[in-house]
């Protein structure tokens, strides 16, 4: 008998700085309002989320600065590459959000974006953001693993 495995949703777009710049608090699931040609250049993976952030307006969740290209074959129905999206989101988690980004220095961060179910949806981390000596001791933290790691593969 076959076991289907569940498998995560590969992501579209990843924003691997957010990790670097940010602690990561918190992470909720949200849908984008996103128009014809905008949803085929996401599929298309041209999307980067590198300077992106979310904000909330009026009991509302915006996408701000997450640059998708114009579709190539889009014409005169193309987007402006740089415009704000709208995230949906229920009221409790936008009520929620809005508690814990009250704080100085939390923000909204863009992880990745993933296709789920036929729809886009933007993984948005709540993140602290980190000092310069908080990021030199995550990078020997890392490079410190990665040693242990390589002389445990080199004895077995």
């Amino acid at each position: 008998m076959m076991v289907k495995k569940k498998h995560e949703n590969p992501p579209l777009a990843q924003n691997k700085k957010a990790s670097h710049d940010y602690a990561i608090i918190d992470t909720v699931e949200a849908g984008i309002v996103l128009t014809g040609t905008e949803i085929k250049s996401v599929r298309a993976r041209r999307i980067n989320l590198k300077d992106g952030f979310a904000q909330i307006r009026n009991s509302e969740v915006w996408l701000m600065n997450v640059h998708i290209s114009p579709y190539e074959q889009g014409n005169q129905f193309n987007h402006d590459p740089l415009r704000n999206r709208k995230l949906l989101l229920h009221k409790k988690q936008i009520a929620d959000l809005g508690k814990m980004t009250s704080d100085k220095g939390i923000t909204l961060v863009p992880l990745k974006v993933y296709i789920k179910s036929g729809f886009a949806k933007v993984l948005l981390g709540v993140g602290k953001g980190k000092r310069d000596y908080d990021k030199r001791e995550s990078i020997k933290r890392k490079d410190q693993e990665r040693q242990i790691q390589r002389t445990l593969k080199n004895y077995s």
